[in-house]
Parts: structure tokens; C-alpha cells; sequence
């Protein structure tokens, strides 16, 4: 996608001329998009294109990148101050009445730091979208604390950082940028990209490409050495900000912003499980995530990621909750709902998942949805994964919780229970991973999928063997989603509760009895869950830390942990335990 189609400017300014193209209605708050090093404005066309429909989308190409002309000479050219010059004359010649909304990426966010915290552009930006570039102020007040007032940890990121910076010092380097990329860098930046971004083809990079490169290797020599060693101590934004940070980013640490509540009185951070050219990989979440926050900030309300533990992860991204009417999925849904998420609650009681939708939107879900489905009938799931990738989008987490129980002893267990158990617990999970996961993979921007089994994946039980075997098969699974998703970034948590209050225990069958013991035995069950008293709400906060922190297998509740913690190194412990018959 480029950007043909978009109108067209040249705009004068310092003795450089830019390159400006517009896209959208004019009479709508303007959005305006800064590229990085060593790209031009067509890294942006993705994006721009999906923005367009609801902003007036601006975008130019740097001085001495793309169709802009450089300034002659090149040394002393590129200066912060001079580009803060740049911004200024391309936004009156845009929208002399009105702010406009800043977003930039990489030398494109380095430089709109600059323009977001200088005295002269005050009143001239509503708000700020940055994306893998730090202020240049910042960044040498960071590095100056861990010099002056070193700590073990302090000085770890440090050097972290130090190694992630390895190119900025090569560029510093005089005339070997140029060559480079006048020759075999410049030929070969797209299958660099491609194989190490994963960034797709097509008309990225510019042709402009090799000229723009070396031209943009003094944005490092004008700006980099002064500032560090010199950083601004007004640096303070007079804007709010929106921070997007990929977390899989190999230039920048996400230490790098520990401290920029200190400068940045109005901020919202979001992360995002991708690598540094954002812009490119995945351009829906990116679009989506600027358009939230510059109509939020233009009708004068918080954005939903300030709200809510995990909202800078969770906000705006789509969670799908299977079994969400009650217990563990009702709860996890309201946690997803409470950072922010847009939810969709899927039961197979259209009420419950009903009651849930409402109650996520009042916790404050971006919005919600109910969606009735049987996990165990493939097609009933076909159906629902055909609706929700039409109706709302490919999802981002999808959580399997969904789930029944059965206790009774092997040879009381019949053909049909085993298949009733197997259809629900085993089965669903796999119907969902299958259809939700695959278009996650093909979709190519990562995700995360969390399959909730229990303790007794792990801890064998003569009166639960349909149950356990069920859950065991969950286990596995997630492990095996695991490793074949890994190089996808998509990332698979099995989630391991031990004894949790929820309505399981009086809906769980015992095979083997009448139905009048049937019902004595489940009351009672009840009764001790409910003494025991962990609440579902833990589970779900488990399920949130996990996919923020991408965990492989996680026991929920002291006794699952100790299990767990058994199962590896006494198992003989744990089959002696096996044998025991409680009483019920």
C-alpha cells in the first residue's frame, strides 16, 4: 500500500523545501505522522490509510529524505532545532487554527520529543504518540543517574543498552555510513527487514532509500553527543502523551522509560508484543491505538489505557473468554474488561454470557460483546469464529476456560461421561486453539492463547479420572502450542488452579449414584470450596500476569503450587496421594 492518492505539497522552510501529502478530510483534527531513520513517509502508509476515514492525516518526509530536499551543507543541518522548525512551518501550512496531533516513530518520535517539550510549540500540539524513540533529554538525564549513582541493577541496564545502541555508534563514524549504504546495505535493507523484523514487502522501503539513509546519519552527529552530555532540564511535555512500547524492540530497552512519569505529567502507556517497525508489522493495532487516544483527548476524556492494573498492555486489545457466564471465566473476562480490553464474553447460556458482557463494559471494557456457543460442537465454533473475526477483528487473547467436571471411579465411569468430559474440557480447547489460533498465526502479529487445565493435570486421583486425563491433555497441548507458536510470537499459558470457589463444584456429575446422592455429594463439595474460600478473581489475575509475562505453566493457590512443586521432584509422593479416598 503507498500513499498514492493523497494530495500533495511543498512546503518552504530554513532553505529546504518538503515533501507533504494529506490524506482524509481536512476539516477534521489533523493527525500528523513522523517517520524514522532511515525510512520516509511511506513507512507510514499502512497506517495513514486506515486513519484516514475519521482524521486529517498529514504526513512529510524529513528534511534531505524521500521527495524533501537536504540542506546544504549536510553538517549542522539536521539540528533539533532546526527540524522543531520543520514541524512548525508544515503545521501552519496544515492547520493554522488548530493543534494537531503528533505521532513518531523511532528519529520521527526522537525529534517530536523536541516538539512536544520546547516553550515555542506550545498551544500547537493536542497530543503525542510515541513510538520507539526516547527524548534525547531524557535519555542523558537516565543515563547520567545510573553513571553518577550506580546500583548493580542501574548499571545492568546500562550496559544493555549500551550493546542495543551498537549502530549509533558506527554512524558516528565519518563517511562509512554513506558507503554502506550507497552499497550493499541499501540493496539489501528489504530482505533485512523481512528476515529480521518480519517486516512484509511491497512498495518499503523508497526507492529513495540509500540517499535518505546517508543523508539521515547526521541526525545522530548534530543531536546525539550534545544532548547526552547536555540534556535540557525543562524537557517537561506540555501535551499528553501516548507511549507505545514494542516489547520485543532490539534497539531500545523498555527500561529507557522508567522515569518518564517525571516529564510527562499526562501519560498513557501501552506495550506491544512486536519488534522496532511497528508502523509496518502490525499497522491495524497501531491505527487503532492512535485513533483511540486522539479522540479521547479531543473530546477531553482519559484514554482507556490509564485505567486499570495491566491497561498499558491490555487496552483496546480484543480478549475472547470462553465459559465466561460464571466462576473463572466471569472473572477473567472483568479483568481483561478492567484494562482496558474490548471483550467478548462467549457462553453456552446466552444470559450469563449477557450478564457478563454488561458488567465488563461497566468495568471499563472499550466495549463488549456476548456470543452464545457450545464449545464442544465444531461447527457451532466454526460459526462463532467466522462471526467474531467479521464482526470485531482477529483476536488478540483468547482465553479457554470453558470446562466441566466428573468424579467417580474409572469402571463407574461410562463410554458416554468419558465422551461428555473429553467433548467439553479436551475437545473445546482444541476447536478454539485451532480456529481462533490460526487465524492469530496467519494474522502475523503475535497474540497469546491461555488454556485454563487445573492441578489435576498433574496430580493423579482414583475418584478423577475422566477429569484429571482431561486436563492432563490440556496441559500437554499448551505445551506443544508452545514450542510450534514460539517463532510466531505468539505466546501459550496453561493456567493450573487447585480447590477455587465457583459454581463447578455444584454442577460437577458423580458417576456411579443415584441423582439423590448426586446432589448430596455436589452440595457438600460446595460447602468445602466454600470454606476453603480462594476466590475466582485470583485465577484471573494470574491469567493476566501470565500473558503479560508469558509464562509457561502456572499453578494457581498453595496447593496447586505444592503439587506442582511435588509432581517434580517427589512423584512417588504424588501416587501415594493418589490412592487416598476422600470422603464424600
Amino acid at each position: 500500500m503507498t500513499l498514492e492518492g493523497a494530495r500533495e505539497r511543498r512546503v518552504r522552510t530554513g532553505g529546504v523545501e518538503l515533501s507533504v501529502a494529506e490524506l482524509g478530510d481536512p476539516g477534521r483534527p489533523v493527525v500528523m505522522l513522523v517517520h524514522g531513520y532511515p525510512d520516509s513517509k511511506e513507512v507510514w502508509s499502512e497506517v495513514a490509510a486506515r486513519l484516514a476515514d475519521r482524521f486529517h492525516v498529514v504526513l512529510y518526509d524529513v528534511r534531505g529524505h524521500g521527495r524533501s530536499t537536504a540542506p546544504s551543507p549536510l553538517r549542522g543541518g539536521f539540528t533539533l532545532e532546526k527540524l522543531t522548525d520543520d514541524f512548525l512551518a508544515v503545521a501552519d501550512a496544515v492547520s493554522p487554527g488548530r493543534p494537531v496531533h503528533l505521532v513518531g516513530h523511532d528519529w520521527g518520535s526522537v525529534q517530536s520529543w523536541e516538539f512536544v517539550t520546547v516553550h515555542r510549540t506550545e498551544g500547537r500540539i493536542a497530543s503525542f504518540t510515541s513510538m520507539s524513540g526516547p527524548s534525547l533529554d531524557h535519555l542523558g538525564h537516565w543515563i547520567k543517574r545510573r553513571t553518577h549513582r550506580p546500583t548493580p541493577r542501574r548499571a545492568a541496564q546500562l550496559l544493555g543498552q549500551g550493546a542495543r545502541s551498537w549502530y549509533v555508534y558506527l554512524l558516528h563514524t565519518p563517511a562509512l555510513p554513506e558507503l554502506a549504504w550507497r552499497g550493499p546495505l541499501g540493496k539489501h535493507w528489504a530482505d533485512v527487514l523481512r528476515r529480521g523484523e518480519r517486516v512484509p514487502g511491497g512498495a518499503y522501503p523508497a526507492p529513495s532509500l540509500p540517499t535518505d539513509a546517508a543523508h539521515g546519519a547526521w541526525l545522530y552527529r548534530d543531536n546525539v553527543r550534545p544532548r547526552l552530555h547536555h540534556p535540557r532540564t525543562d524537557a517537561y511535555a506540555h501535551a499528553p502523551v501516548q507511549l507505545i512500547t514494542p516489547v520485543g524492540d532490539r534497539f531500545l530497552s523498555e527500561r529507557l522509560h522508567d522515569e518518564l512519569d517525571r516529564w510527562v505529567p499526562q501519560l498513557t502507556r501501552r506495550t506491544l508484543p512486536a519488534g522496532h517497525w511497528i508502523p509496518r508489522t502490525p499497522p491495524e493495532q497501531v491505527a487503532s491505538w492512535i485513533g483511540e487516544f486522539v479522540t479521547s483527548v479531543e473530546a477531553g476524556r482519559p484514554s482507556p489505557a490509564t485505567r486499570g492494573r495491566y491497561a498499558d498492555r491490555f487496552g483496546g486489545r480484543l480478549v475472547l473468554v470462553t465459559g465466561a457466564g460464571s466462576g473463572i471465566g466471569r472473572a477473567t473476562a472483568l479483568a481483561f474488561a478492567a484494562a482496558g480490553a474490548r471483550v467478548v464474553a462467549v457462553d453456552r447460556d446466552q444470559r450469563s454470557a449477557t450478564a457478563t458482557a454488561e458488567e465488563a463494559r461497566l468495568r471499563g471494557a472499550t466495549t463488549a460483546w456476548a456470543e452464545q456457543a457450545d464449545v464442544a460442537d465444531e461447527a457451532d465454533m466454526e460459526k462463532l469464529a467466522e462471526r467474531v473475526t467479521l464482526d470485531y477483528g482477529v483476536v488478540d487473547v483468547l482465553v479457554n476456560n470453558a470446562g466441566i467436571g466428573l468424579s467417580g471411579s474409572f469402571f463407574d465411569t461410562t463410554a458416554e461421561d468419558w465422551r461428555s468430559v473429553l467433548d467439553v474440557n479436551l475437545w473445546g480447547v482444541l476447536h478454539s486453539c485451532r480456529l481462533f489460533g490460526k487465524r492469530m498465526a496467519e494474522r502475523g502479529e503475535g497474540g497469546h492463547i491461555v488454556n485454563v487445565a487445573s492441578a489435576a493435570a498433574y496430580q493423579p486421583s482414583r475418584t478423577l479420572p475422566a477429569y484429571s486425563t482431561s486436563k492432563a491433555a490440556v496441559l500437554m497441548l499448551s505445551e506443544c502450542l508452545r514450542a510450534e507458536l514460539a517463532g510466531q510470537d505468539i505466546g501459550v499459558s496453561a493456567i493450573c488452579p487447585g480447590f477455587v470457589h465457583t459454581n463447578i463444584t455444584a454442577t460437577a456429575r458423580f458417576t456411579g449414584v443415584d441423582r439423590v446422592e448426586e446432589k448430596r455429594r455436589q452440595q457438600r463439595v460446595s460447602r468445602l470450596y466454600g470454606l476453603r474460600g480462594y476466590p475466582p478473581e485470583k485465577v484471573a489475575d494470574a491469567i493476566l500476569r501470565a500473558v503479560v509475562r508469558n509464562q509457561p505453566v502456572v499453578p494457581v493457590a498453595p496447593e496447586a503450587r505444592a503439587l506442582h512443586l511435588l509432581s517434580r521432584v517427589a512423584p512417588r509422593a504424588l501416587r501415594a496421594l493418589a490412592r487416598w479416598q476422600p470422603r464424600v
